[in-house]
């Protein structure tokens, strides 16, 4: 008789503490097929390719407004180093043109500032 009482008391605690994980998940997948970073509750999407670096902004889903924002990124392949500025290019996205096919391995820091808001870093390790 006490086997049923001990399983559902298992059950609801692992309910209980597991329900603030779901209820904080507001999906960090990436987009555009780049690398998600999240920080204060925006995610960063880093998107290289041949002709340009691209870092989505979003919060909560929805594209974050990027008018008067920048971000500086600095780029370690290896030993080598290599400074980016981004300027807006739409809304929710900070773009600098270019060749940026990075290989796997590469980290990159952004320094990002929104208007009106404090500067953030970010950081991702490219796979």
């Amino acid at each position: 008789m006490k086997a049923p009482i001990w399983l559902a008391a298992a059950a609801l605690i692992t309910a209980c503490t597991l329900a603030p994980a779901w209820a904080h998940d507001h999906g960090h997948a990436p987009l555009h097929g780049g690398t998600v970073a999240e920080v204060a509750d925006v995610d960063y999407e880093l998107v290289a390719t041949a002709q340009a670096i691209t870092l989505h902004l979003r919060d909560h889903g929805q594209s974050v407004a990027t008018e008067g924002a920048s971000a500086r990124l600095t780029v370690l392949v290896g030993r080598d180093k290599r400074e980016v500025q981004l300027t807006p290019a739409s809304d929710g996205r900070l773009q600098a043109q270019g060749d940026f096919a990075l290989p796997a391995g590469t980290k990159v820091l952004a320094q990002v500032s929104l208007a009106g808001k404090k500067p953030v870093q970010v950081r991702f390790a490219l796979k």
